[in-house]
Parts: structure tokens; C-alpha cells; sequence
């Protein structure tokens, strides 16, 4: 059987290294989501931008650099959102202490997409999340 390939719409926006920025890239996500019709589980999908973001400003984005925001739109109405630092290192979910403050931004990301994960690149890292 012959696997079938899906188009993809692809919407993408660089952002300089500031905490401003993650309001912007949720309205970013907001609007595309938006122009493409899609309404179910918006929410989980702005929340899940909000914290990669917020991830790659805290731990990905050296001074002088920004990230990249990048969605997918596909014909089954999946949306993959993938954000493009250029910091070291591999993203990945912490076990942390009772009462500890911050830090679980990729458990809310791995508990609210259907899948999630990290790539390398170079320089730097994609964390991604995909919604079905």
C-alpha cells in the first residue's frame, strides 16, 4: 500500500529574545489557528506555545539570538507547532520537588499534546508538539 502524503499549510514568525515575545507568538498562533478554521482545543495549543516559548527564552536563546515559531496545518486537521532555538542542549521534562516554582512548563506541553519530543539541529534544538 502506498502511504499517502498529506499537504501541510506552514506559518512561521522570528522572535527576538524577550519575555514580550510570548504574548506575541500566542496571538501569532491564535490568528493562524484562527484563518485556518480550527476551533477544538485551541486553548491546549496556545497554552502549549506559551510554554515552549517560555522554554526557549528561559533555557534555548543565547543573548543576541531570538527563536523561531514554526505551525503546521494539515489536511486531517492536525497541527504540529515546533519552536526553533539555537541554545545546547536537549528539552526534556524534570522531575522536581513538591512545592518547587517553575519548571513544568514541558509536563503541561507531554500532558496536553498528543505527542511531543525534541530534534537536534545545528545549532541548536526543535522542541514540538503535534495535536490531532
Amino acid at each position: 500500500m502506498k502511504p499517502t502524503i498529506q499537504a501541510a499549510l506552514v506559518r512561521d514568525r522570528l522572535y527576538l529574545r524577550s519575555p514580550r515575545t510570548v504574548a506575541a507568538a500566542r496571538q501569532f498562533t491564535r490568528d493562524t489557528l484562527h484563518a485556518w478554521g480550527v476551533t477544538s482545543r485551541r486553548d491546549e495549543m496556545l497554552l502549549c506555545v506559551s510554554e515552549l516559548a517560555t522554554n526557549a527564552l528561559r533555557h534555548g536563546v543565547p543573548p543576541g539570538r531570538g527563536y523561531l515559531l514554526r505551525l503546521f496545518g494539515f489536511e486531517d486537521a492536525a497541527v504540529r507547532i515546533e519552536v526553533h532555538d539555537s541554545g545546547p542542549g536537549l528539552s526534556r521534562t524534570t522531575a522536581l520537588p513538591p512545592g518547587a516554582e517553575g519548571g513544568r512548563g514541558l509536563d503541561l506541553v507531554a500532558a496536553l499534546a498528543d505527542a511531543w519530543g525534541v530534534l537536534p539541529r545545528a545549532p541548536g534544538k526543535v522542541v514540538w508538539c503535534e495535536f490531532r
